[in-house]
């Protein structure tokens, strides 16, 4: 077992009992070195002749304690670039909804409700498979839930290029948008190999990635539409999800989904990995984690215990209002500008819906460069949501983004120029875009692994339900009462900000729990 045996001695000296002339008289009991060692250390409970040797010499560490104790690293820098391409991706195949649809206007000659159906059955599609990815997630691994909802969004985006028409172009997107509702499981994978003090940063920054896939989309559909079309789009679009599928060879499964299902060696291996990569240590002693082989994963139920049933109600309006106000203030910032009141942004009034076709128009170079300005607004919002989400905590962050949303999406209903309206507007995106990636933060913070990719799935699908009513409100009822549409959408706001308060749990500096039992047992501390 020991390649060299040493006697010590008082001090630094020690005797060699390794020579040949000794070789054949050692024999030396490892439990009779240890005692040897530690003959002069007092008395207590560390040093008992009636514990066993390993129960003394063993330390112990829990993974988000190996995690913080191996630090933010290359590791977590890869991770961070390649769940950050997840999020391009699906920001683009999000982005180009806004494109398609006056294109596919035009060419088929679709009414207003088509067009609109074009947008809704994506959000119909992630919302009906939200919850089921979560739950794919959490009993079979992160990793092969992402690879599997990336070739699957990957293939239907690349046949909906091939639509023939507009019916077989709302089936192919609405399995795309199936596929697109496990996206925000690459967040639960990537939270859970974060350092505690970093965590929330780098949830937030990693959204930057969005807010780029969705100004490249743009970019690249004023590059391609002019020349080759919306089909040509739709196909290049579904490319970098197929790019992300490959890197995921890479990517390795989370050491905590490993721990719920007791293989504790993967989970070692794991954190080795990382230590390796990050050139750092592994903490000395033996993982340890709460027995979990009586642990349900993936059960809806588990959502609604007494300890979590009301942070999960409440998350789910948070949620809802999240997707609401961000989708409606991006299809408001058009309706908006062509609103015919001669008010919000026209100086002229006119006919919204001329009865021709003749007259049909595209997306022109003006419009798309206007839709990657306000694409911009996202980045101060984002980087707000850094600066304040540690000083203020997670909850009031998101109350106070709720808020701001609130104040300057009710100054759009003054009458003004165009240029107050488009500032009112932009902030009131970059708001809503931080108080957005706030709730990401503190989602998966508040679930235990062996329920928090189901506890995300479900609360994005709540956002979907938003996403769907949202156009009702920007497109349809703006049309009847602008006053109206935009009230609307201050007082869900304003709503979403007391929900924000009335968290019962603040997740700053809180360790990542990996089952339920350790969260009650947690929350119980807190309160008391």
């Amino acid at each position: 077992m020991f390649s060299r045996l040493v006697r010590f001695r008082r001090g630094d000296s020690y005797e060699d009992l390794h020579g040949d002339d000794n070789a054949d008289k050692v024999e030396m009991d490892i439990t009779d070195m240890y005692r040897e060692m530690n003959k002069d250390v007092p008395p207590d409970e560390s040093s008992r002749p009636d514990l066993p040797v390993e129960t003394v010499a063993t330390k112990t560490f829990t993974i988000q304690e190996a995690i913080d104790t191996i630090g933010f690293g290359k590791f977590q820098v890869k991770l961070s670039v390649l769940t950050g391409f997840a999020w391009m991706a699906d920001a683009m195949e999000m982005m180009i909804l806004s494109i398609l649809s006056p294109a596919l206007h035009c060419e088929w000659q679709l009414k207003g409700i088509q067009e609109a159906s074009i947008t809704t059955v994506v959000f119909c599609g992630m919302m009906l498979s939200s919850s089921l990815w979560g739950s794919i997630c959490d009993k079979y691994g992160r990793k092969k839930e992402l690879i599997l909802c990336s070739v699957f969004t990957c293939y239907f985006g690349i046949l909906s290029a091939f639509s023939p028409n507009f019916y077989w172009m709302l089936i192919l997107r609405g399995l795309v948008g199936f596929g697109i509702g496990g996206a925000p499981q690459s967040v639960t994978l990537y939270s859970e190999f974060l350092p505690s003090k970093s965590r929330a940063r780098c949830v937030v920054l990693v959204e930057i990635f969005w807010a780029l896939g969705a100004c490249f989309e743009v970019l690249l559909a004023l590059v391609v539409m002019p020349r080759y079309g919306w089909s040509t789009l739709l196909g290049l679009s579904a490319l970098p999800l197929l790019f992300f599928s490959m890197s995921c060879a890479w990517l390795p499964e989370s050491a905590r989904y490993d721990v719920t299902r007791g293989d504790y060696d993967k989970a070692v291996a794991t954190l080795e990995r990382v230590a390796r990569e990050n050139g750092k240590p592994m903490p000395a002693g033996k993982l340890v984690e709460p027995v979990t082989e009586n642990i349900k994963r993936g059960q809806y139920k588990d959502l609604f215990i007494p300890e979590i049933r009301v942070t999960t109600v409440l998350l789910w309006i948070i949620w809802l209002v999240c997707a609401f106000s961000y989708y409606g203030i991006v299809l408001l910032t058009t309706a908006l500008f062509e609103n015919p009141d001669g008010c919000h942004g026209t100086d002229v009034k006119r006919n919204p819906e001329p009865k021709c076709f003749l007259e049909c128009k595209t997306l022109t170079t003006d419009d798309y460069r206007d839709l990657t300005w306000t694409t911009f607004a996202e980045f101060p919002g984002l980087f707000v949501t850094v600066f304040i989400i540690d000083i203020l905590g997670r909850k009031k962050t998101m109350a106070f983004q709720f808020f701001v949303f609130t104040v300057f999406v009710l100054l759009v209903n003054i009458c003004t120029k165009r240029v107050w309206l488009t500032l009112f507007l932009f902030v009131a995106r970059a708001f809503i875009s931080g108080a957005f990636q706030a709730a990401y933060v503190y989602t998966p913070e508040i679930y235990p692994t062996s329920m928090r990719a189901l506890g995300l799935g479900a609360c994005s699908g709540m956002a979907r339900i938003g996403a769907i009513a949202t156009p009702f409100v920007a497109q349809v009822l703006l049309k009847t009462s602008p006053y109206l549409s935009i009230s609307i959408y201050g007082t869900m706001c304003l709503i979403a900000t007391v929900a924000s308060l009335l968290l019962p749990i603040e997740t700053k500096g809180r360790e990542m729990e990996d089952t339920s039992q350790q969260a009650v047992k947690k929350e119980s501390k807190d309160k008391s």
